[in-house]
Formats: C-alpha cells, sequence, structure tokens
C-alpha cells in the first residue's frame, strides 16, 4: 500500500510516498520504505491565487504519478503568525481536496500525534524526528529537506495508526507496524484521528 504523507505549507510544501507491502528488511521498520520525498515550492513573489493552482496542480500530480492508497496531512496548528498558518491551512485543504478525489483514504494528523508515532515522545524536537524517520526507514542519512522528512514522519504516523487498527480488527496488538517493542507500535496507541 502507497501512503503520501504532506507537510502542507504555501512556501514549502513537504511530500513523502512510502510502500508498505513488503518492506521489510534489515535496519527499517518492517513495515514502510521510502518511495519519493521532496518539496513542492512557490514563490512568495506570485499572487496566492497563482500559487495555490501551482500547488494544487503539482498535488494532482503526485497522486496521479504514484496512486495512494491513502493521503496522510499533517493538520493545521495555529502559530502566532496568522498570515502564515492561513497559507498552511489553504496547503491542507488542497491535499486533502486531492486524495479525496482520487478515492484515496484521507486522514489527518496533529504535530503532536506525528510525534508520538514516530519518536514516541509528543515533545521530540524536529531533529530527533527527522533521525527517527531515517532509523525506522532504514534509510543512509537523514531525509532533506526538513519538510520532506517531516511528510514521511506523516506518512508513518498514518501507516502506525493502520496498523494498530488491524491488529484491534484482529484481536491482537502482535503485527502492527513494527516489531514487539517497536516505538512506533508502542507509540501508536496514543494516535488517534
Amino acid at each position: 500500500m502507497l501512503v503520501l504523507g504532506i507537510d502542507p505549507g504555501l512556501s514549502r510544501c513537504g511530500y513523502g510516498v512510502l510502500e508498505t507491502a513488503g518492506a521489510a528488511r534489515a535496519g527499517g521498520s518492517g513495515g514502510a520504505e521510502a518511495v519519493a520525498a521532496g518539496v513542492l515550492r512557490t514563490s512568495p513573489d506570485v499572487a496566492t491565487p497563482q500559487r495555490l493552482a501551482t500547488l494544487q496542480h503539482e498535488i494532482a500530480a503526485l497522486v496521479d504519478e504514484f496512486s495512494p492508497a491513502a493521503v496522510a496531512v499533517e493538520r493545521v496548528f495555529f502559530s502566532a503568525n496568522v498570515r502564515t498558518a492561513i497559507g498552511v491551512a489553504m496547503a491542507a485543504g488542497l491535499a486533502l481536496a486531492a486524495g479525496a478525489a482520487a478515492g484515496a483514504e484521507v486522514a489527518e494528523y496533529t504535530p503532536n500525534q506525528v510525534k508520538i508515532a514516530v519518536a514516541g515522545w509528543g515533545a521530540a524536537p524536529k531533529d530527533q524526528v527527522q533521525r527517527m524517520v531515517q532509523t525506522l526507514l532504514g534509510l543512509p542519512d537523514v531525509l532533506k529537506p526538513a519538510d520532506a522528512a517531516d511528510a514521511a514522519a506523516v506518512a508513518l504516523c498514518h501507516i502506525a495508526h493502520c496498523g494498530l487498527l488491524r491488529a484491534a480488527a484482529a484481536g491482537t496488538t502482535a503485527g502492527a507496524t513494527g516489531g514487539a517493542g517497536s516505538a512506533p507500535r508502542a507509540a501508536a496507541a496514543a494516535v488517534s484521528p
């Protein structure tokens, strides 16, 4: 199953595409493999409607290219900078709409939920989350830029949440994302959209 994670932003919108089937390998999460990651960028020198049109086109192109079964978006966190928060909210809306239009499962997770699922602690610093993304995906280096790593973390959060739901439906926690005692599986219990 492909999961598209989105770290929304009007200037920089991170994306991470993870594959869950057949992804187990030494050093990885046993449940996810990085397929693609990057950042969609728009210039602040361009009018907002054109920036949104560019993001809409590029997010739709990602959905068309990868046909994800799920699109997971980081939920807007209120910011002291209202203008930034509005731009982030608009970008998040485009990602949610693109996923829904394609018939993908769509989910939102708060930054706290993402940190708990990936690092096991809701107040984990950004660099710790990035190192955990590297470890869980078995990558040789920290995923860069940071927006791409954040988007991969959102996708990992969704995978952890889905693993917990599948395990609960089966009446067991064995076989949920990760192995026994893994941070994503153990922390997923605290993740609920």
